[in-house]
Formats: C-alpha cells, structure tokens, sequence
C-alpha cells in the first residue's frame, strides 16, 4: 500500500512543483503598468504643419480607409471621434477612436486615443480597455504621415 501511495504521491507533488514555477516564471513576465506619461507619449504627435484642417482631414481619410465610421468632426474645438467594429467567434469587437487636434505654435499637435470593447452575443460588454499597444498608435501615425506627404505633394 505504501508503494502505491508514493507512485501516485509523487507525480502529484512533481506535477505541482512545475505548474507552481511556471506560475511563478509567468507572474514574473508580466510588463508593468504603464505611467500616463508613457501612453501620452506613444498616442500623441506633432506635425510641421499649422494647417488643422488638412491633419484633421488626413485623419478622417486614414480612419475611413481601416473602417472606421466618423461619428464627429469639429474643426473648431479639434475634436474627432469614430468607431469601427469586427465579429469574431461570437464577439463583437468594438474600437472606438477619440482625438484632439490642436495649434502647438507654428506646428499642429495630434492626441489620439483608442478603446476596445469586447461584447457578447446578448450586447453584454466582456471586457473593455483602452489599447496601449505603442505599435498600434505607430501604425496610425504612420498612415497619417504617408497622407499628409500625399496631401502637401499634392499626389
């Protein structure tokens, strides 16, 4: 009966040993939080431009050609916001964009933030919370900087 026991014990106690260091490895590998310092930096950008109009319009054309819907525009107060969803496996994915244009001397400056909702099929939310993925902002920047350049080459 004791050999038994200790055949069956011993696995146990191997099998949890493991999982208990992967969880710990795993807790250890979790990036902190990051500041609001950090995220401002990644969602914001400045442009050589004092042209407002023309950023806000690049914008929108970005936002347009990823699926975004433009909800408002206000040139006035620099305010833009749109949202775009996407069904997967029985989840709607909702994105929702807000930015804030504005005069930064001769220049325009640019914060732009987007938010994932995540709902079930009822029209419940799942989850939700705001994207700090720098990659993500950099990707919009990006298209934004090639339609600002198309945009004063006039292409």
């Amino acid at each position: 009966m004791k050999k038994w026991a200790l055949l069956v014990l011993i696995p146990v106690i191997l099998i949890a040993a493991d999982w208990h260091r992967g969880r710990v490895t795993t807790a250890a590998q979790v990036e902190p939080e990051k500041t609001q310092l950090q995220v401002r930096e990644f969602q914001s950008r400045i442009y050589d431009t004092g042209d407002i109009k023309m950023v806000m319009k690049t914008m929108i054309n970005v936002l347009q050609d990823d699926g975004f819907i433009v909800r408002n525009a206000e040139k006035d107060l620099g305010l833009l916001s749109a949202e775009k969803s996407d069904t997967v496996r029985k989840r709607v994915y909702i994105t929702e964009c807000s930015a804030n244009v504005s005069e930064y001397g001769k220049k325009t400056r640019v914060r732009i933030n987007f938010l994932l909702k995540i709902m079930n099929r009822r029209g419940g939310i799942y989850k939700i919370g705001e994207i700090e993925d720098p990659e993500y902002y950099q990707d919009f920047f990006l298209k934004v900087d090639k339609g600002l350049f198309i945009q004063n080459e006039k292409l």
